[in-house]
């Protein structure tokens, strides 16, 4: 099935109800606020930007949640959580977050709460949030974010809960306002959804089948981040490799290849230096999109490549659908093209039926591909997932030995790849400066937006306005997690 884009005259719609709020809050003596929690990946990190932009043009004051539901003393008038599933302990958070704002609800009845994102998408969480958390009024999941003014305007005209989860497949919205947190760096969305349905991943049944916007839409609006100064983008999907599929030939490219060379010739003549994305799957993985990766300087020579496990048994279990032997032919063909290539990926320790030598497995692949970085996590059982049904779980106490040497192995190999840095010159993008520190602080080409390590360094001269300006650093000393360098020059 084709991906269908929400029609124009239902996001005009949403338009009208933003407009109705945005009067109601204009007769108000005093801007109401709105403070905005997320959780999770940079897919919420993204969607975030567009509810905030949405709750923007509503006439709220977007505002960082300094304590619990209050901004300097005074509790928020919206408080939204955009949250994820993915692991336990991050539901656990929002749960929490919840339940500490009852109190603010008694004080100031008026004020609205809403929740939304991955964990709106799962049934038992709706129903502990009915039975637990009557301070939530409103529920909405991630298949109708583009109606939250819709669900705003109903709460404060009905004064009674708004509980909407949509479990439409293949619609994709756009025109939504964004109000993205950088002006030099922006999140991107290619695509939603996932079809691989990983045994220990709740992904499928929260984001839905996958989606591809169509290339058109992502070229206008990348066009308009670089005219309007932005410097490095980061496309999104959670799995980019897969962009495309679902595309009929009527809406251009049918790869994410085609689409990473589109962007690419897109920008020649632009201010925008750099092109990442995530995440990517194995499997998925051509040499063609390699090569375009090869060929192109303003895409990263960065990738996350989750691996999961080094066991093929576990790998099998995992439906992950590529063997060890698979994986470290990839990562060869990828280096074989790319020498200066920096890898990381995800791991997961302790999943059921893991043994030790499983787990022995693993070290050995992180121990032949000298990850760059990488995102190590215990198994974390999701309700509704085939991996949590598995009887044989593995006990408590073997996850947390294996997970340590795990760890233990990363650390020394990132010490020593940023041990080598030392020395060298390094082009960075600044994201600003630490007055406390009395550095500058940003990233190169190494280093994805929120997630890995960053470069600090000094200057002299104090360059002024230096966030999205790229600067040659010069290595001094590393850290596991950091560089510490000095600016030896600021471009013009």
């Amino acid at each position: 099935m084709a991906t269908r884009v929400i029609p124009y005259e239902d996001i005009e719609k949403q338009n009208y109800y933003m407009q109705c709020v945005r009067d109601i809050n204009l007769g108000k003596s005093e801007q109401p606020t709105a403070c905005i929690k997320t959780f999770g990946c940079q897919m919420n990190e993204h969607d975030s930007e567009k509810i905030a932009g949405m709750v923007e043009r509503m006439g709220y004051r977007i505002v960082p949640d300094e304590i619990e539901g209050k901004y300097d003393g005074k509790i928020c008038d919206l408080i939204v959580f955009n949250t994820c599933c993915i692991r336990e302990n991050a539901e656990e958070k929002v749960f929490g977050h919840i339940g500490a704002l009852k109190g603010a609800k008694r004080t100031k009845p008026e004020m609205l709460t809403a929740v939304c994102g991955c964990m709106t998408e799962q049934p038992h969480i709706i129903d502990e949030i009915n039975k637990k958390y009557k301070n939530v009024d409103i529920l909405f999941g991630t298949h109708n974010l583009h109606r939250l003014p819709e669900f705003i305007y109903n709460s404060i005209f009905n004064n009674c809960r708004v509980c909407e989860i949509s479990h439409t497949e293949g619609e994709v919205a756009e025109g939504l306002p964004i109000k993205r947190d950088s002006n030099f760096k922006a999140w991107v969305t290619i695509m939603y959804g996932c079809n691989n349905f990983c045994t220990y991943c709740i992904v499928p049944y929260v984001r839905g089948r996958e989606r591809s916007r169509k290339m058109a839409d992502i070229l206008n609006e990348i066009k308009s981040l670089a005219a309007n100064g932005v410097r490095e983008i980061t496309l999104l999907g959670q799995n980019v490799n897969s962009y495309g599929k679902d595309l009929t030939e009527n809406d251009g490219c049918r790869s994410f290849a085609d689409l990473l060379t589109a962007i690419c010739e897109s920008i020649k003549d632009t201010g925008l230096k750099r092109i990442r994305f995530m995440t990517s799957h194995p499997k998925d993985l051509s040499d063609e999109l390699i090569d375009v990766m090869a060929k192109y300087p303003a895409v990263c020579k960065q990738l996350h490549l989750p691996v999961q496990a080094g066991s093929t048994a576990i790998l099998n279990k995992m439906n992950r659908r590529y063997t060890k032997e698979s994986y470290l032919a990839l990562v060869e063909r990828i280096r074989a093209k790319m020498p200066d290539i920096v890898l990381s990926t995800d791991i997961i320790v302790g999943f059921p039926e893991e043994t030790s030598e499983d787990f022995e497995e693993t070290l050995d692949l992180v121990t032949k591909v000298q990850y760059d970085m990488a995102y190590t996590f215990i198994y974390s059982p999701r309700v509704g997932t085939p991996a949590a049904k598995n009887p044989n779980q593995v006990p408590e106490e073997e996850v947390k030995e294996h997970f340590g040497k795990l760890v233990e192995l990363q650390n020394s190999v990132d010490r020593k790849k940023n041990e080598a840095m030392v020395g060298k010159t390094v082009e960075v993008l600044c994201e600003g400066y630490d007055p406390e520190n009395e550095q500058y602080f940003g990233r190169t080409y190494a280093d994805s937006p929120d997630i890995d390590g960053r470069v600090l360094f000094e200057d002299i001269k104090n360059c002024s306005e230096a966030a999205g300006k790229f600067v040659k650093v010069y290595i001094d000393s590393a850290q596991t997690w950091s560089l510490d360098g000095h600016a030896v020059e600021w471009e013009e």
